[in-house]
């Protein structure tokens, strides 16, 4: 389609730039950018001075197109399209501020700045013009100005007259509201903005004056088009989220498509050529390739010095084999060809690899110290394509089958919008087995799911998209979100630069799959700094992932978190928050949603639900392990304990005499059984085999940081005992906690182990 522009003009390029990235993402085709002067709408693809291709023949084929892009000179339109004078408040289109501005400026300045895109100023006030702040969009993805004449006449219930003249006026306390916004026109008519962001405001006026004046007007400003459309629309902050949801797929470039040979041949200025002419006859693409295959082959060989048979399997593969044409890219299928790659499943050649290179870590080096892990790889080298394929307004859409998705492109153009990162990474394979164990073993893990499915089943999403959300698939992401978190702090990455990608599916989607993969999204040199790779290393990775998973235990919005039924995105988490799971949206594939960390550490009531209960028992068991200066069941009246610990007398008593104190990092209780306190509490603690049930001081609550440091301890807990008041304290051992209840006073089932 060739869109009709009636001229392009060039900005700065310093103050009207974006960065590679931004523009595939959140400043892509469709998207509002606001510059220093102005706000512009990035065009269609199709109007895009230069890019710089990028190839993925897997991806592409996918996608049903030839490569991908990375803009490099961007195009776009004005859009809002109404601006007013912060002086004399005039408010009009800015067809009628260039109208104004070429009658009554000089001719050299219109050579200069024929449409006033250098100097947006009121020709009488000599001030900045300022953009609307509010504009109208509709569930059909189309964004329109804010119908500004047909508002102030219809308010004023005043027919529209025939040469409308807008001034716009705020409030001078600024504390109005929407009720100091105000407009009026030089026919009389006088209005505010109350009620214009009400969803159904244009619906009931055109009920009530039993006309149809206020339909959407089916903008795309983008291609320059309007069409029809039957919606209302909603009145929106230029700036709000909701403006623009972009729907972008992403894909690891992996062998045969990541070798070198296949990257010299995209280099070569004979390919360009081969591509350019394929480009500009599409419909005879297979009768081209027919006539010219055999000379294109010799060409290129002879230019990049490679074998004939070598590079004529490569074409072959990238122009003739249309076997994975339309697989989709977020299907089972296409996630297994990675799968496999990552786990060494597809053999590579070596020396032969360009954009993706595998390390295997032989398994019995952490096999002990990593249960569950059946194997872990180090990606030293990997690149991953991002391509924008369209987007949304009002509410995010998952692809192009999803009502009010907008297509960015034409069908005749062969190419998206992306740009590609190169990284490192490390993948993480479970042993499927047993996490089908523990799901057998626990019934409350599939009901506990199922808050988060029926949630799901009720949003928005999940009505236009229904899908099941398995136990596994909560377990897998809440790792991959608890261990970037922990890897940020290691590797030298920020957070937001790394990124997940979850392999989760049973036999019966076609492969099984168990897996996350973690690597880097940067754009620095070659995409890597080798921090994250090393970081997966024997010697390093099992300390990460045991610090990783232990510190899921607490959050620092406990209680309120772990017992949570519903939060985040439409309620679609349990145990998950900002403190503890969260992570920035552009890392994650999920949208920051099926999170539950009380399926990987168990809940303060319910232990048993973690898949990683026996290494929080471990790994608490190892850190607080030192020598015990008392012998098991050894009697110790406080005297001797005193003396022992070398307590200065100045701090003896006091806590020491009240249930439980803190001396040099360690903490000490002392607990009554079968008997009263001598505070005349009686808790009912008692003794069951390697268990203890034990109860804190009345006014305790969850909350409270000692309480705190009490279940997540940085050093060791001495438990004694006695079932009589005159009798000295038996020392029963150290122990960790095994159960936390939110109660008051708290109770703890404390485990007792002996070194």
């Amino acid at each position: 389609m060739e869109y009709q522009i009636k001229d392009k003009v060039a900005l700065n390029k310093v103050t009207h730039s974006v960065r590679a990235a931004q523009a595939v993402l959140q400043y892509s085709v469709g998207a509002m950018v606001d510059f220093p002067d102005q706000t512009l709408i990035t065009a269609a693809p199709e109007t895009w001075s230069e890019t710089q291709r990028i190839y993925d023949d897997r991806f592409a084929k996918a996608l049903g197109v030839d490569y991908f892009a990375l803009p490099t000179k961007i195009s776009y339109s004005r859009f809002p399209e109404w601006y007013f004078c912060p002086k004399c408040r005039k408010f009009e289109p800015i067809g009628k501020w260039i109208t104004e501005y070429q009658k009554r400026t000089k001719q050299k300045s219109l050579e200069f700045d024929p449409y006033m895109t250098k100097h947006m100023q009121c020709m009488d006030c000599h001030q900045d013009l300022v953009v609307a702040r509010i504009v109208t969009v509709c569930e059909h993805g189309h964004i329109n100005d804010f119908p500004w004449v047909k508002w102030v006449h219809k308010q004023s219930k005043k027919p529209i007259c025939g040469n409308p003249s807008l001034s716009f006026k705020t409030g001078a306390s600024g504390t109005e509201g929407l009720e100091g916004l105000s407009i009026s026109c030089s026919c009389g008519a006088f209005t505010t903005l109350k009620g214009a962001f009400e969803k159904d405001c244009f619906e009931k006026l055109d009920k009530d004056a039993e006309e149809e004046i206020f339909r959407c007007e089916g903008g795309h400003p983008h291609k320059h088009i309007k069409e029809k459309c039957i919606c209302y629309p909603r009145t929106v902050q230029r700036g709000s989220s909701s403006v623009y949801f972009p729907v972008l797929y992403s894909s690891l470039v992996i062998p045969p498509y990541a070798d070198k040979l296949n990257a010299r041949i995209e280099k070569s200025g004979t390919f360009a050529d081969c591509e350019a002419t394929l480009s500009k006859l599409p419909d005879m693409r297979v009768m081209i390739l027919e006539m010219h295959f055999s000379k294109w082959v010799g060409e290129i060989a002879q230019e990049i010095g490679a074998p004939r048979a070598s590079v004529e399997a490569v074409l072959r593969r990238k122009w003739l084999d249309e076997s994975d044409t339309e697989i989709d890219v977020t299907s089972v299928k296409y996630r297994a060809e990675e799968y496999e790659a990552l786990n060494g499943e597809i053999s590579t050649p070596s020396g032969s690899l360009g954009d993706f290179s595998r390390e295997g870590i032989r398994k019995e080096l952490f096999q002990d110290k990593l249960p569950h892990i059946k194997a872990v790889s180090l990606i030293d080298k990997v690149r991953v394509v991002n391509a924008l394929i369209g987007f949304s307004r009002i509410n995010p859409v998952s692809g192009k089958d999803d009502d009010g998705f907008v297509h960015i492109k034409e069908p005749e153009t062969r190419w998206y919008p992306a740009y590609e990162v190169r990284g490192e990474g490390i993948f993480i394979e479970f042993e499927q087995s047993d996490i089908d164990a523990w799901i057998t073993e626990n019934p409350l893990i599939v009901e506990r799911t199922k808050k988060i499915n029926d949630n799901y089943a009720n949003s928005f999403i999940g009505q236009n998209h229904p899908r099941t959300i398995t136990p596994k698939l909560v377990l897998l992401h809440t790792i991959s979100h608890l261990l970037i978190k922990q890897l940020s702090f290691e590797c030298g990455y920020s957070i937001a630069n790394l990124s997940e990608r979850l392999y989760c599916a049973d036999a019966s989607d076609g492969k099984e799959m168990a897996g996350i993969f973690i690597y880097t999204a940067s754009g620095d040199s070659e995409g890597t700094l080798g921090g994250l790779v090393r970081q997966g290393k024997p010697d390093a990775f099992p300390r990460i992932f045991k610090k990783a998973i232990t510190g899921a235990k607490t959050c620092s919005n406990d209680p309120v978190c772990i017992f949570s039924k519903g939060q985040g995105r439409e309620s679609l988490n349990l145990a998950a928050c900002h403190a503890c799971a969260l992570l920035p949206e552009t890392c994650c594939e999920e949208r920051n949603s099926f999170l539950d960390r009380g399926l990987i550490v168990g809940t303060f009531d319910n232990y048993d639900l973690g898949f990683y209960k026996d290494l929080l028992s471990t790994h608490t068991a190892v850190t607080v392990t030192s020598k015990v200066p008392f012998n098991i069941n050894g009697e110790y009246t406080k005297r001797d304990i005193y003396d022992i610990l070398g307590v200065p007398k100045e701090i003896q008593g006091g806590n020491w005499d009240t249930g439980y104190n803190r001396y040099n990092g360690d903490y000490f209780i002392f607990a009554n059984i079968a008997t009263q306190g001598r505070t005349g509490h009686d808790y009912s603690n008692s003794l069951d085999g390697n268990l203890v049930h034990w109860t804190a001081k009345a006014t305790t609550n969850l909350q409270q940081p000692q309480v705190q440091e009490l279940i997540k301890p940085q050093g060791s807990v001495y438990f004694f005992y006695r079932d009589d008041n005159l009798k000295p304290w038996i020392f029963a051992g150290k122990v960790v906690p095994e159960k936390v209840y939110d109660t008051a006073p708290v109770q703890i089932v404390w485990r007792l182990y002996n070194d």
